[in-house]
């Protein structure tokens, strides 16, 4: 059933509030259509077209007086430096045309502006999740080699330490990955005691894993960059000759500096890629060719994975999801921190 046709004078009020915003940032414009974009699960997106041919992506962050996970702080801040960084290293993403942090004079001051906004390229195409059912084996393949490929490229950016970017949170970053991903982890396990969020797992096992395997964690000495959300659903594809082709990565606001290891858990979150796509690791390693899954890095990919799970049990909570779909997350993550903690029970 399709959702019921907004009032005109709703929509006319939400294109005259969008154009205002954009003229602000970029001088006159005249915005001809605004549509809502669907698929993200924090920030509103829109896409916005001019009367100039061009079209963009206006994401807005929620209010900050709104629930949110200690790390989603400055999310568009950092999906802006991962689209300038990923950029420079030959990935496609969305050209970034302007960031308003929330605490910057201008437009955010009036009355019903967004605190934070970004206003970014819009990539043609639709999302891989979207078109997956009717891609062929041999087209599947290839573009999992490309996404391999891309994950590698945006590794090779090295950030000025470890952690999650925003300046306005230290706690969250670290001089070494040990400290720093002990302080994300932490963070999670604390949102869960705040929102009231059962854990998967004994609270004292969990927190205590940073501590435990920290010579595993050490072993990352370069604050490599991470999308950390790189799953079918952010990935555009383009029609092309032979069907489909990779146009773009998008949705870099969960980006961090870290081990390029945990690019595999974003990756696919439900599955294990190192051992069950051969495609991608190809494509990897045709950027990265040193690539080594030793049993320190399937350490550190237990670690991340139980990171993950715990990240989607907990983000229901804030964000209200309805009740069938917290069950699922709350039935995946105990069972997903179960197998993962025997890996490293195992090791």
């Amino acid at each position: 059933m399709s959702a019921p046709a907004r009032p005109a004078t709703d929509r006319q009020q939400e294109t005259a509030a969008v154009a205002r915003l954009l003229r602000d940032a970029l001088g006159p414009v005249d915005v001809v259509a605004v549509t809502a974009l669907t698929g993200g699960l924090y920030n509103t997106a829109r896409r916005v077209e001019l009367a100039d041919g061009r079209r963009l992506v206006l994401k807005c962050a929620p209010a900050a007086s709104l629930p949110a996970l200690t790390h989603e702080t400055g999310l568009l801040g950092t999906e802006r430096r991962f689209h300038r960084l990923a950029a420079a290293t030959g990935v496609r993403v969305p050209e970034v045309i302007h960031h308003q942090p929330a605490d910057a004079p201008g437009p955010a001051d009036r009355p019903g502006a967004p605190g934070e906004w970004l206003l970014l390229e819009y990539l043609d195409g639709t999302t891989w999740d979207h078109e997956k059912e009717h891609l062929g084996a041999d087209q599947r393949a290839g573009l999992r080699r490309r996404l391999g490929e891309t994950a590698a490229r945006i590794a090779t950016v090295t950030g000025p330490e470890f952690g999650y970017p925003q300046a306005t949170d230290p706690a969250l970053r670290g001089a070494d990955w040990p400290t720093a991903f002990g302080r994300m982890f932490a963070a999670v396990l604390a949102d869960a005691e705040r929102f009231g969020v059962p854990l998967p797992a004994d609270p004292a096992v969990l927190g205590a894993l940073p501590a435990r395997f920290a010579r595993e964690l050490a072993e990352v000495r370069r604050p490599a960059l991470v999308h950390f959300d790189a799953w079918e659903g952010n990935v555009i594809l383009a029609p092309s000759a032979d069907g489909w082709e990779f146009a773009g990565l998008i949705d870099g606001e969960r980006a961090f500096f870290g081990d390029p290891l945990a690019e595999l858990v974003g990756l696919d979150a439900l599955g294990t890629p190192e051992d069950e796509d051969p495609d991608l690791l190809a494509g990897y390693r045709s950027v990265m060719p040193g690539l080594v899954l030793d049993r320190a890095a399937r350490v550190r990919l237990a670690l991340y994975r139980i990171y993950l799970a715990l990240i989607m049990r907990v983000e229901a909570a804030p964000r209200g999801y309805a009740p069938d779909h917290t069950a699922w997350l709350a039935e995946w993550s105990a069972q997903r921190t179960a197998e993962q903690l025997a890996v490293l029970d195992a090791g």
